[in-house]
């Protein structure tokens, strides 16, 4: 149930969907390098994008990193890319809206490779269109209410509030990783409304908290990974229109890097998921999320 059991569900490199990836992703990082050395290319560049080569093919491979593991797991996109922004020194109002455009176009890609892949069928499956539906109504709700609120609410308690419920996600998961729970829809409006508030927030905490409520309320793992990629695309969606609807600009320069990393990593984690054991799936989702509710009670203490 380790993450090397994951790992080992990776797809082998001769098939044509890696061969193709790493095509995609070599020509991608070529180029960037090979533009950096042309003369006055670098400086009509940070001109024109307000970013040097070298930063942007930062992003691009941040973001892919990212992306993978959350197409992976349904996790860990804007609760591990936005404090590394942080640190790079972007501000807040540049970060949240460009990883929300970048995970609105993500989230509907990897719901279309996870339904192409067998990981999920949404077009038999009521139960997993219920929960789609349903998170992405709370998405909506929780969303504009985050932007509308985002000034006034303190950030700390809510915080607080979701680390522990993040943390106790975790360990539910794995107290309960080799047993059958049934299908609780309480379960995953609680979660939901709560998860798509502090998206619209921070720009993460989305996935742990809706991928482990799933796995919690009795859906099959990879089903929750997928469901969680086409709300969360929803959910991002919303905060979008309400940042624009607010008046707030959305830093492209950052934002086109985010996304193209961040689509180039999902075929890739969609093919992982296909190859990797329920059991497998569903003992990583709970320590990854214990972990990221550790960090994130760290970084609030």
């Amino acid at each position: 149930m380790s993450a090397l059991s994951l790992v080992s569900a990776l797809p082998p490199l001769s098939s044509r969907r890696t061969r193709l990836w790493l095509l995609l992703v070599g020509g991608v990082l070529v180029t960037l390098a090979t533009l950096h050395l042309v003369p006055g290319w670098e400086v009509g560049a940070r001109e024109t994008l307000g970013l040097s080569m070298p930063v942007m093919m930062a992003i691009f491979m941040a973001a892919l990193a990212c992306e993978y593991l959350d197409s992976s797991l349904g996790m860990g996109y804007g609760t591990t890319l936005t404090p590394l922004l942080l640190l790079a020194g972007f501000e807040p109002l540049q970060i949240v809206p460009a990883i929300l455009i970048s995970e609105l176009m993500t989230g509907l890609a990897a719901g279309l490779l996870h339904q192409r892949d067998g990981n999920v069928d949404f077009l038999n499956d009521a139960r997993a269109r219920r929960t789609t539906l349903l998170l992405g109504s709370l998405s909506a709700v929780g969303a504009i209410l985050a932007v509308w609120l985002a000034v006034s609410v303190s950030k700390f308690w809510l915080g607080l509030f979701i680390t522990g419920i993040i943390l106790a996600m975790g360990v539910i998961i794995l107290l309960t990783r080799q047993r059958q729970i049934p299908y609780r829809p309480g379960g995953i409006i609680a979660v939901g409304a709560v998860a798509a508030f502090n998206k619209g927030l921070s720009g993460g905490g989305y996935g742990p908290l809706v991928t482990s409520g799933q796995v919690v309320s009795g859906l099959p793992t990879k089903h929750a990974v997928a469901v969680t990629s086409v709300a969360e695309s929803f959910t991002c969606l919303i905060g979008v229109l309400a940042y624009l609807a607010l008046g707030k600009s959305i830093a492209w320069e950052l934002a086109l890097p985010l996304a193209l990393g961040a689509l180039l990593s999902v075929p890739m984690a969609t093919l992982t998921v296909r190859r990797a054991t329920e059991a497998t799936l569903r003992g990583v989702v709970g320590w990854v999320t214990l972990i990221l509710g550790m960090v994130a009670l760290l970084k609030l203490l």
